[in-house]
């Protein structure tokens, strides 16, 4: 009963932060599915990546809010004030999830799980022999509060998008991927710097106090 009792103020607690948080805010003013539009927004604003033309790939898309972003940035003539921009879209953007997502005008949308050859090679396939200019990885295992089992899955899923991006990811373009911080933290590090020439570390304003992520931003290939 204690623990039940617990639970519920945990939850009321994390409901009325939740409710309260500017970024929750500025999603529901601005039409963005997620308050995590704004993570990717800050690192795009910093690193100047998204810009009409390009291929760019989502990687744990759903719900969407990356894509939004994204799918705005290559649509600059397109009104602004809505995070699902519609317009003339300069570009591409192919988005994947375990997860079902609503449908966004002009992405297209996978569903399946990176993991498995099937969902890569069809990934692959919708690019239609086109190197991607930038790929942004959201996905992140369900944690199980065991810290070496949970830093192995935050791992592996790192590892494949570090692998997507070596095999389908033009020479000059660039990675983002959402990392936790630790066991496993300085080893993905590394490897980014054994893949990329430039390798920048960003803890958005968006990102909850309380939340270990960080993200790695990998740009140009050493090895193309």
């Amino acid at each position: 009963m204690k623990s039940a009792v617990k639970s519920s103020k945990v939850n009321r607690a994390w409901l009325n932060d939740h409710v309260n948080d500017t970024y929750v805010k500025l999603a529901k003013r601005d039409g963005y599915r997620a308050r995590a539009a704004y993570k990717l927004q800050e690192i795009d604003d910093t690193l100047h990546l998204i810009k009409p033309g390009q291929l760019v790939v989502d990687l744990g898309s759903a719900p969407g809010a990356w894509s939004q972003y994204v799918r705005r940035k290559l649509s600059p003539k397109s009104a602004t004030g809505g995070g699902a921009a519609a317009g003339a879209l300069n570009g591409r953007i192919i988005a994947l999830d375990l997860l079902p997502m609503a449908p966004i005008e002009g992405v297209l949308f996978i569903q399946g799980d990176l993991r498995e050859d099937a969902v890569l090679a069809n990934l692959a396939e919708q690019m239609q022999g086109q190197l991607a200019d930038l790929v942004v990885s959201d996905m992140a295992p369900n944690l199980s509060g065991i810290s070496s089992a949970d830093a192995a899955r935050v791992e592996h899923l790192i590892e494949l998008a570090l692998e997507f991006a070596q095999l389908h990811l033009k020479p000059e373009g660039a990675l983002v991927a959402k990392v936790f911080h630790g066991g496993s933290y300085d080893a993905l590090f590394q490897r980014f710097r054994d893949t990329f020439v430039t390798v920048k570390r960003i803890k958005p304003k968006a990102s909850r106090d309380k939340s270990s992520e960080t993200f790695l931003v990998g740009m140009t290939l050493k090895n193309p």
